[in-house]
């Protein structure tokens, strides 16, 4: 890794970001990942990105299928994140076995998310190692009021709802 690399690394490791598990279902097989470069573009039409690294065993199947969910976790999710982030000894077959998930429009969907965003991928980018997939919304779902998961100094933190 480059110095600078590892300078930006360090310095991207000091913004926070909303803990997300994005899931989808299809042709391609069902895959999901925790992801935290996730944002809104717009709404109109409603549209959020996600940048998913192309070296993930989920990459190539979230495009197959062209739809995703993204599932926004709440504060108390910190172990659902970990096993869809890879950081548990649960094999990629077994990850959908906690949590309570609806199959929506195709995609599964975190029942107890703190949001739930279905769309389909309308356009990708690839850029270095990541790939920027624009979703157009079809469906939001919010499901509580609660705390939210956030990543910040490579560490999960509970953002307490005011």
């Amino acid at each position: 890794m480059t110095r600078a690399q590892r300078e930006f690394r360090a310095a991207m490791a000091n913004l926070s970001a909303a803990v997300n598990v994005v899931t989808t279902d299809g042709p391609g097989g069902r895959a999901g990942m925790t992801v935290s470069a996730a944002c809104s573009v717009t709404d109109s039409p409603p549209t959020v990105l996600v940048c998913v690294n192309r070296s993930s065993r989920s990459h190539d199947i979230l495009l197959a299928n062209g739809r995703i969910c993204l599932n926004v976790l709440g504060a108390d999710q910190e172990e659902l994140a970990a096993r869809f982030a890879g950081a548990t000894a649960v094999p990629h077959a077994e990850r959908f076995a906690e949590g309570a998930w609806d199959d929506t429009e195709g995609v599964p969907v975190l029942r107890d998310a703190l949001c739930s965003v279905v769309g389909r991928i309308v356009a990708d980018r690839a850029h270095g190692s990541h790939s920027v997939l624009f979703v157009e919304v079809d469906r939001v779902t919010t499901e509580r009021d609660s705390g939210a998961l956030v990543y910040f100094r490579r560490r999960y933190h509970n953002l307490a709802a005011c």
